[in-house]
């Protein structure tokens, strides 16, 4: 993964346009990926006519906040420059159904991986737009069109409050409801949630999306206020269901590992709406969010990197999941200190995420998660 340099800077044009001068002396095929944190959305014209000016290849999404070490900004942008700028693509309007989407980015895919030739171990970085309700269909539509040509990995962009927003942009579109994607090269890429699983076991009968209408043949929120109350002794009601759903998650039962799902809303008739599809008849289990110090997930990513990669002094991109820092609170800064301080790296670029990807070991199914850290 032929990263050239990282800078974080002002939302100032000058600010961009002397890193790009530096960058781009000796390097002609100079690329850069640009991440925004949402309250300097309304930037993105400035940039794209900035990068048209100077010739420079843009990518870029906006985040919820960006992550700076141990920090979490509301302003600024990171550059990430690439040195040649990988195969990219920006494709708009994939809500227009799944079967579509699927075959739009899987066309997309194959032009990115021609000029490779089937070398190396690439994989592709997805940036969905996070109200795109059906991210996992289209996962698998993807899958089923190339199966392991490519390893995936991926995040959600947009706004946390997640109402429609155009999150992502090159040099020439701001678009919405779409996704961009990067092929990498070489790239090791750990995505971890890290949270334990309660011994309940349930099924979700009926679902729509990402509503759970059913579980166990009654209707979602009854089953879920019974669980959390058996396992861990809350109760649950309509008033305090924010306030207690980002703790206590529902878990999605997959191949050989439990993906997480951030229930986010509740409908009238008891169904439960969550941040990534459940699909009908699925395994559930509920999950209680660990604290800080109950949590090895910063210690099995810092395992993991050392075993593939040297990241002692080097930069990591990291993105971590918004829900995650709901739960945490303060503790979020101190896990990103953490995971700094375990890896060794000098510095943590990245952002908030609305969801992550990842690719199921062994069998090279591309997954989506909730409350993961994705590092790279």
């Amino acid at each position: 993964m032929m990263i050239h340099q990282i800078a974080l800077v002002e939302a100032r044009s000058e600010a961009v346009a002397a890193v790009l001068s530096q960058w781009r002396h000796g390097s002609p095929d100079l690329g850069v990926l640009v991440l925004l944190p949402e309250a300097e959305r309304g930037w993105v014209a400035d940039l794209q006519g900035l990068f048209r000016g100077q010739g420079v290849t843009m990518l870029g999404a906006i985040f919820p906040a960006l992550i700076s070490n141990e920090r979490f900004l509301s302003q600024g942008a990171w550059l990430i420059g690439f040195d040649p700028m990988p195969p990219y693509f920006l494709i708009d309007r994939l809500s227009t159904g799944p079967r579509t989407a699927h075959s739009r980015i899987s066309t997309a895919i194959r032009e990115a991986c021609a000029p490779l030739g089937g070398e190396g171990d690439p994989t592709l970085f997805f940036i969905f737009d996070a109200m795109i309700p059906n991210i996992g269909l289209i996962l698998n539509g993807v899958y089923r069109h190339l199966h392991k040509q490519v390893r995936y990995a991926g995040v959600n962009a947009g706004s946390e409050t997640f109402q429609p927003m155009p999150c992502l942009f090159d040099a020439e579109s701001l678009v919405e409801n779409g996704v961009a994607g990067l092929l990498l090269q070489d790239a090791h890429v750990i995505v971890r949630h890290g949270y334990p699983v309660a011994k309940t076991l349930m099924r979700a009968i009926s679902t729509t999306g990402n509503r759970i209408n059913l579980i166990d043949q009654r209707p979602a929120l009854e089953v879920y206020q019974d669980v959390i109350y058996d396992e861990f002794g809350v109760t649950l009601t309509r008033d305090n269901f924010y306030d207690y759903a980002v703790h206590f998650p529902l878990g999605l039962v997959m191949a050989d590992e439990v993906v997480v799902r951030i229930p986010v809303g509740l409908e009238d008739d008891g169904s439960i709406v969550c941040v990534g599809e459940v699909p009908a008849n699925s395994l559930l289990r509920l999950i209680r969010a660990p604290s800080l110090d109950e949590s090895h997930c910063v210690s099995s990513i810092a395992e993991s990197l050392k075993s593939v990669a040297r990241v002692m002094g080097e930069s990591l991109l990291t993105f971590y999941c918004a829900g995650r820092r709901m739960h945490l609170g303060d503790g979020a800064t101190d896990e990103l200190l953490q995971l700094r301080r375990e890896t060794g790296v000098s510095t943590l670029a990245g952002a908030l995420s609305l969801g992550e990807v990842s690719t199921l070991d062994g069998l090279g199914t591309p997954v989506f998660h909730n409350a993961a850290l994705v590092c790279l």
